[in-house]
């Protein structure tokens, strides 16, 4: 059985095939996203602010095995390690006055026992039909029977995309290269 919180040596690095060089300058969509804190959130209200929003592909179930081939597929292994960074790394974000998102296309209840598991200080939000995937055209993979986010982390400022961090490698070091891009 895997550990969700250790990543393997031998995982394969993802290649940055473009499919976010098209973001930098859109406007996020005005969808209201369920949030594992309760409600909803609106990425692309423009009162949000500045926001690091962390698209990751699924957090594994502690005593469930990883879907069949799942360390094989580049970027798909690290969603555990990806959140407890932005979860240590937290206060470092908010005095940059950044706000911080997760976002799979989990559910919300899949997604609150991983919070709670977690003790992550900031909300998953959930993206289950993919609505806002589509809608800016996110890089999206299959596995399993499921389709699910690329590993990609947005800065945003008032409802906009002002940074894409694509591709994200190794996954447990995506809040620093987040708060770098921030400084």
């Amino acid at each position: 059985m895997a550990t969700l919180t250790v990543l393997p040596d031998d995982l394969p690095r993802p290649e940055d095939d473009g499919a976010a060089d098209h973001l930098p300058g859109l406007a996020l969509p005005r969808l209201a996203l369920p949030a594992t804190t309760g409600g909803a959130v609106d990425l692309g209200d423009p009162a949000q602010g500045l926001t690091v929003v962390f698209c990751y592909p699924r957090t594994g179930e502690p005593g469930k095995p990883l879907p069949e081939g799942w360390d094989a597929i580049p970027g798909a292994r690290g969603c555990t390690p990806q959140a407890c960074s932005f979860r240590d790394l937290h206060a470092e974000f908010a005095a940059l006055g950044a706000r911080v998102y997760g976002l799979s296309a989990q559910t919300t209840d899949y997604q609150r026992e991983a919070a709670e598991r977690l003790h992550l200080p900031y909300p998953l939000l959930s993206d289950a039909g993919l609505a806002f995937a589509e809608a800016l055209r996110l890089p999206t993979f299959e596995a399993a029977g499921m389709r699910l986010h690329r590993r990609l982390t947005l800065i945003t400022r008032a409802g906009r995309v002002e940074r894409a961090l694509y591709p994200v490698f190794p996954p447990d070091a995506s809040a620093e290269e987040a708060l770098a891009a921030l400084r």
